[in-house]
């Protein structure tokens, strides 16, 4: 007997957008989950940069990034909602931040700038990425949108998000399940 998709939580996993994706906004995306209960689900898409390096970022917000393996990283397009504010997603480390949201068995997403300004500092999350925008589904709607084929899911690994070159991302992704981009379909199968 199939577990009923509702019941599951797919916090701290990756969404991989299937071929044939209806939404444009997230086609070949990978989208890591930071929350997902029953009220529905937000995330992070991870593979799509967007034309601001992290120091132009932080020259917005009035700081100065002196961190080199920072600097020039790209921001990225975390989703269509809310992209006028930034997301942080970055590796647990031993400080607080003032609005972190931990994924259990995961990582942290940050929204407060007191992250930015630690990483500013030199200090802060060793490994970061951030994000203007963010995913959202509301309660049902992603079970629906994976039900109808538009996504495969597999348990994240920080290495993809964060060791990853940018355009290996989607492929890395698909690997943890042992499937090739390749071998993907638009058709859904239904027994």
């Amino acid at each position: 007997m199939a577990a009923d998709p509702a019941s599951i939580n797919l916090t701290n996993q990756f969404l991989i957008a299937m071929p044939g994706m209806a939404d444009d906004t997230f086609s070949g995306a990978v989208v890591y989950l930071c929350e997902h209960t029953e009220r529905g689900a937000l995330g992070l898409v991870i593979n799509k940069p967007i034309d601001i390096k992290l120091r132009n970022l932080f020259e917005k917000v009035d700081l100065t990034l002196d961190r080199a393996d920072l600097a020039d990283a790209p921001v990225f397009f975390g989703g269509p909602v809310q992209t006028e504010r930034g997301f942080v997603l970055h590796e647990t480390v031993g400080e607080h931040y003032n609005s972190s949201l931990p994924i259990p068995g995961g990582l942290e997403m940050t929204t407060s700038k007191d992250v930015l300004e630690a990483l500013a500092n030199g200090a802060g999350p060793k490994r970061v990425l951030v994000t203007l925008g963010y995913s959202g589904w509301t309660a049902g709607q992603l079970e629906d949108e994976i039900a109808r084929n538009g996504w495969i899911t597999v348990a994240a690994e920080p290495h993809v998000i964060f060791d990853t070159p940018v355009e290996h991302r989607y492929e890395r992704a698909l690997s943890l399940l042992g499937i090739h981009p390749s071998m993907l379909t638009q058709e859904a199968g239904h027994a």
